[in-house]
């Protein structure tokens, strides 16, 4: 291994740059994490996010080092010809329907199951939880196997980029390293807020449909930080829903906080106005008795 090239800027500005695309193109992967590991027992749902992690960086390592191959990756394998529509399908074409079609139909199930309250009934009902839950090995097995799908683009864009293996393989296990610090707040706020777990599984069925148009060939055509320009749109949708839904949060929690105040407030003045009835009671009472008294004094 020759670690001379890191004696070179453009080694360090490869790395760099690989490292923060490695991050960005990996939103989607700790969306579907965060949704796939929620399904998890509870005391396992920590090792399940690091194992899907660990696996995931072990899966791209491997890819990266089949870097010759991923040249042909992209070479059309067949073409399908309807008249209207003409399109040659690539191994990374067949990838992307595949996944595509998939995270689809796991965007669009974990919501039917969010709406049918299932988690809240797992936690009632054994038949509800047997449904609901899934194994450690089926999760980081589903993880792994979407992470393929995820990182495609990405890791045929290292290639391109740069021209060692070594950086290649530092960026991703930076990048994934960077990913396990952050990955089980992000999905304890994700599972935590309803509101936030819908907007995610939306996401994730959105991705699914620019894969499978991708897969297709249907795209702008523009690119910028090498994602098409509709998946950069749809992250910047992504990323706006998400402001609004943390104002709506703080608006709730700040006039939820402001209802208790005026409560207690409605509260302490009831008790003032009883506490001053009484001394009012008390204080007639007291007249009376006095006048009582006056009213027997002059008798006598």
């Amino acid at each position: 291994m020759d670690l001379s090239i890191f004696a070179s800027p453009e080694a360090w500005i490869s790395l760099v740059t690989l490292i923060f695309l490695e991050i960005v193109l990996g939103v989607d992967n700790i969306v579907f994490i965060s949704i796939t590991s929620n399904r998890l027992p509870e005391e396992k749902q920590h090792i399940g996010r690091k194992l899907g992690l660990a696996g995931a960086m072990l899966s791209r390592c491997i890819f990266l080092c089949f870097a010759s191959y991923l040249v042909h990756m992209v070479a059309p394998l067949f073409t399908i010809d309807l008249g209207f529509f003409a399109h040659g399908f690539s191994v990374r074409d067949i990838v992307l329907l595949l996944g595509g079609a998939y995270l689809i139909y796991k965007g669009i199930d974990e919501l039917r199951d969010v709406l049918a309250l299932t988690e809240e009934k797992a936690s009632h009902s054994e038949e509800h939880k047997a449904k609901h839950q899934i194994g450690l090995g089926q999760a980081i097995g589903t993880i792994m196997v979407m992470d393929i799908v995820f990182s495609i683009d990405s890791v045929i864009t290292a290639v391109g980029l740069a021209n060692y293996l070594i950086i290649m393989i530092l960026a991703v296990v930076i990048a994934v390293i960077m990913m396990m610090v952050f990955i089980d707040p992000i999905s304890d706020f994700i599972n935590k807020h309803t509101e936030m777990k819908i907007l995610a599984l939306c996401f994730i069925s959105v991705i699914g449909i620019l894969l499978v148009l991708d897969s297709l060939g249907i795209n702008s055509g523009i690119e910028v930080l090498d994602m098409h320009m509709e998946k950069l749109m749809v992250y910047f949708a992504m990323v706006f829903a998400f402001v609004l839904e943390l104002i709506q949060m703080r608006w709730s929690s700040n006039f939820a906080k402001w209802k208790q105040e005026v409560a207690v407030g409605s509260i302490s003045a009831n008790d003032d106005t009883v506490e001053k009835a009484a001394r009012e009671e008390a204080s007639a009472d007291v007249k009376a008795v006095e006048a009582g008294d006056a009213s027997k004094g002059e008798g006598e």
